[in-house]
């Protein structure tokens, strides 16, 4: 095979990750070699997290994410704290700074494991999110699912985390709702000129919320860290939480801190799984001997 690049398989809280090793290299993951690396079982990904050398000075590296059709995403949170925790075994670090094309991210491996990420600042401006139309509050936009009179879905939250996020409130269960049929439809609406995630909440409390999510470019899955992140301010800025928040999603809790200084500080853990070595070209890819799945 040609030059082969070194990747791990992880998951944080399930949603499935590949962190790919692609530094000192002048190629990058193509799409092609991404949607052959999903149609595989072994290597099905929500996200490729593709770490290169850094752009900017003060910063760690560069990472490229890509979702599981080959189209490039702006942020990931549980990726991220992957990275984290790869990098973190290798070097012996604690604390990050990377650049992704949505912005500059810090981040930290904790002494218990678990891995924060400081997401940045959300943005709610009609424009920056973005939306197709002008909406002056979007913590509630005219948009629905079902019957006029009598909507499945309506009227969401819209926020951006780096990346376009809706976010549905419902009073029932989250797993109520097909949000398998319901999520292709949403995402790619027109009110959505970048499509968006699309995400299902339930306030429980205060200080807690269940949420699933339909991904942008990659369908459902187990956890979105910027969906949690994004449900999280949402569910603050309506009244409806305060300011820390735990978000159940599928695969488990996530701790979410809409700081003071508006940033938003993510925790939850990473967890590794195998490594190995691909094209970055073709997406065709070999087990290390050593790596146990």
């Amino acid at each position: 095979m040609a030059d082969l690049a070194q990747f791990a398989k992880m998951n944080g809280l399930g949603n499935d990750i590949i962190v790919a090793d692609m530094r000192g290299r002048a190629d990058r993951v193509s799409p092609d070699a991404a949607r052959t690396l999903n149609a595989d079982a072994a290597t099905r990904f929500d996200q490729i997290m593709a770490i290169h050398d850094p752009r900017t000075h003060g910063t760690h590296n560069y990472i490229e994410i890509l979702n599981s059709d080959g189209s490039m995403a702006q942020a990931c949170g549980n990726g991220t704290r992957c990275v984290v925790q790869a990098l973190a075994a290798e070097t012996g670090e604690k604390v990050f700074t990377f650049e992704t094309v949505a912005g500059i991210l810090n981040a930290e491996e904790h002494d218990d494991g678990l891995i924060s990420v400081d997401m940045g600042k959300p943005r709610f401006v009609w424009n920056e999110i973005p939306l197709a139309e002008e909406f002056r509050d979007t913590r509630m936009i005219e948009l629905q699912v079902g019957p006029i009179d009598a909507p499945v879905l309506h009227s969401p939250s819209v926020a951006s985390m780096g990346n376009p996020h809706a976010i549905f409130w419902v009073e029932g269960d989250v797993w109520d709702y097909d949000l398998e049929r319901f999520g292709p439809l949403l995402e790619s609406h027109p009110i959505f000129p970048e499509k968006a995630n699309i995400s299902i909440a339930r306030v429980l409390s205060r200080g807690e919320l269940d949420l699933r999510t339909w991904e942008r470019g990659a369908g459902l899955t187990r956890a979105c860290g910027s969906a949690a992140c994004a449900g999280a301010v949402s569910a603050a800025r309506t009244g409806r939480t305060g300011r820390s928040v735990t978000v159940n999603v599928p695969g488990g809790p996530l701790h979410i801190l809409w700081r003071e200084d508006d940033h938003v500080i993510m925790t939850g853990p990473a967890e590794w799984e195998f490594s190995g070595r691909f094209d970055p070209q073709t997406g065709v890819w070999e087990r290390d001997e050593e790596s146990v799945a």
